[in-house]
């Protein structure tokens, strides 16, 4: 049976001190408000999230909060994935006999000192092997990052050209953190290192924020073409392809198949860029570039917003921001504006299909979608 989008909600990225209901609150009001529909309309409801419980809220109960919240005694889901939760509540409801389906996630990520945000975010890493060896995220990146480049001979200048195409995108979209703050391609290349050879400006910045989407079985504009999602090892090394995300090419090759298209066929797509280095590799992953030449796409300005095949036009996790679990509902809303034209001065032009990419954690799991406008 198909499934379609009727409409999408964000709230703004930032550091708003609000608790996580009210950010899921407002992007579903907005997402209903967009599909024209009411909560009366709504035959179950699926929320992704992580920070209630472990963030002063002290909240584990959330569905039950949930109804309370919108009046409705429908089937309430929680899913989790970390920071491809929201993606993962997608792929259910898609697999669900249900009319018309809320899918929500609301994140209140910052609310403490960062080595305490921090501790947090790395509970989706493996935490008694790799952690107590100081394998953090950015490290974990890094050593993949060295590894790649060593075989394929990528450089760090190709990682800044992706912060920086990402940048000028996040500047004209004003749900981003970096909205109308447009950062050089000097100060990308001059930020403070992090983990040798990352900089700053190659790691995306934790927010707090909402996302929304309604999917329903009755048509409509936007189709749910392909949804494809597979898991992996939690242990960054524990797996055959060191220099690649096989849940990635996995997800990627069901999402094609139930389209029945080639990565050829993508007019833009929303890729999970945590850190550049991941969206460089998901160029490969995804079918855009051959094993090895993913850095070939932004050299040539392929990736840009003008280019043939725009990536991340929001401006990514890089410079949207990242709050876990609304990002996946993030993309979704991002490629279904673009596919309906609404995206003003970083609109593509002509987009038909659009593609969404979004990893938990270090590709222990990964979401993909294809929308089609149809």
């Amino acid at each position: 049976m198909k499934n379609f989008i009727k409409g999408v909600g964000m709230t703004k990225f930032d550091y708003t001190q609000k608790p996580w209901w009210q950010f899921a609150y407002t992007a579903a009001m907005e997402a209903l408000e967009d599909a024209n529909m009411k909560i009366s309309d709504i035959d179950a409801i699926l929320f992704a999230a992580i920070s209630s419980a472990a963030g002063g809220e002290h909240q584990t109960h959330k569905i039950s909060l949930l109804s309370d919240l919108f009046k409705t005694n429908v089937p309430i889901i929680e899913t989790t994935g970390v920071c491809s939760g929201s993606s993962i509540a997608l792929w259910t409801a898609c697999r669900l006999n249900f009319k018309n389906i809320l899918v929500l996630s609301g994140e209140k990520v910052v609310d403490n000192t960062t080595d305490i945000v921090t501790d947090r975010i790395l509970s989706a890493a493996e935490r008694v092997i790799e952690q107590s060896e100081g394998m953090l995220f950015p490290v974990q990146k890094v050593f993949i990052w060295q590894q790649y480049s060593k075989k394929y001979g990528a450089t760090m200048d190709d990682l800044a050209l992706i912060s920086y195409k990402n940048h000028q995108n996040g500047a004209l979209n004003p749900t981003a953190y970096f909205y109308n703050r447009p950062i050089s391609l000097e100060q990308i290349k001059k930020s403070p290192v992090v983990a040798s050879p990352f900089r700053l400006f190659d790691c995306c910045i934790s927010v707090n924020a909402g996302t929304a989407a309604i999917v329903s079985k009755e048509r409509s504009d936007i189709e749910i073409a392909g949804s494809g999602f597979t898991t992996d090892y939690i242990l960054t090394f524990g797996r055959k392809n060191i220099t690649h995300y096989e849940a990635t090419q996995r997800a990627a090759k069901l999402a094609y198949q139930q389209a029945n298209i080639t990565p050829e066929d993508i007019d833009l797509a929303e890729v999970h860029d945590a850190f550049t280095s991941d969206e460089l590799i998901a160029y490969e992953d995804l079918g855009f570039a051959p094993v090895g030449k993913g850095a070939e796409l932004i050299r040539s300005g392929k990736v840009n917003l003008d280019g043939q095949l725009p990536v991340n036009p929001s401006g990514g996790l890089k410079a949207k921001g990242h709050p876990i679990s609304p990002t996946g509902l993030a993309q979704i809303g991002e490629i279904t504006n673009q596919l309906r034209g609404r995206c003003a001065t970083r609109q593509i032009k002509n987009a038909k299909i659009g593609l969404c990419h979004n990893i938990g954690g270090n590709a222990g799991n990964v979401v993909v979608h294809i929308l089609r406008k149809l």
